[in-house]
């Protein structure tokens, strides 16, 4: 019998993955999600019924707990753009400072910016906004806190991306080019999944 033998492919042909994924042919929607979840070792998707249409997370039963979240976001920029705003010089003004205020602004009201996201009544918003010469960036770290039945995940996101979105308004006019980047969440605790730590880059 021929044995089979690697051989490396034609140039200009693309290799094919070796993993295979479950065909979905003859399975609904819902069926397809826990295919996938378990497939790829997932958690739930909380946001979809049995049927698969999105839904408002019922967090009636919920115990009440302390919950805190804190997000960071970036904004690099060019260098005299950075000594610009850390000068004050900016003909628009304290960028930092307004900056500040739009991510608080934005934290109270992510339950009107994302669908399936609950309104929450926040007990304490805290937005950092410094600038970073090292990395010529403004970097923006926004922390949320309740005690409640639901997280503060999407408030800090919120906040430090509405922040990071105010900077390049406040700052397009001399730099364009600004790049908003690593938004992500840094850190969580409370509530059943208890405490997350974003892996240090």
């Amino acid at each position: 019998a021929t044995r089979w033998r690697w051989s490396p492919p034609r140039p200009g042909r693309r290799t094919r993955s070796r993993r295979r994924y479950p065909k979905f042919i003859k399975y609904t929607y819902s069926e397809r999600h826990y295919i996938v979840r378990d497939y790829l070792g997932m958690g739930e998707f909380t946001h979809f019924d049995s049927e698969g249409k999105a839904i408002m997370v019922d967090i009636g039963d919920k115990p009440i707990t302390d919950r805190m979240a804190r997000a960071e976001a970036k904004v690099f920029m060019a260098t005299k753009t950075l000594r610009m705003i850390k000068d004050g010089e900016h003909k628009k003004g304290d960028v930092l400072g307004v900056a500040r205020i739009a991510g608080i602004m934005a934290a109270k009201r992510a339950g009107d910016l994302i669908p399936l996201c609950h309104p929450l009544e926040l007990t304490s918003v805290h937005v950092d906004v410094i600038c970073d010469s090292g990395d010529t960036a403004v970097v923006i770290t926004a922390t949320c806190k309740l005690s409640g039945r639901t997280g503060v995940e999407m408030e800090a996101l919120t906040a430090a991306s509405v922040a990071a979105l105010t900077v390049y308004d406040m700052c397009k006019s001399v730099d364009r080019e600004m790049t908003i980047t690593d938004v992500r969440l840094l850190y969580k605790s409370g509530g059943k999944s208890g405490t997350f730590k974003a892996v240090t880059k």
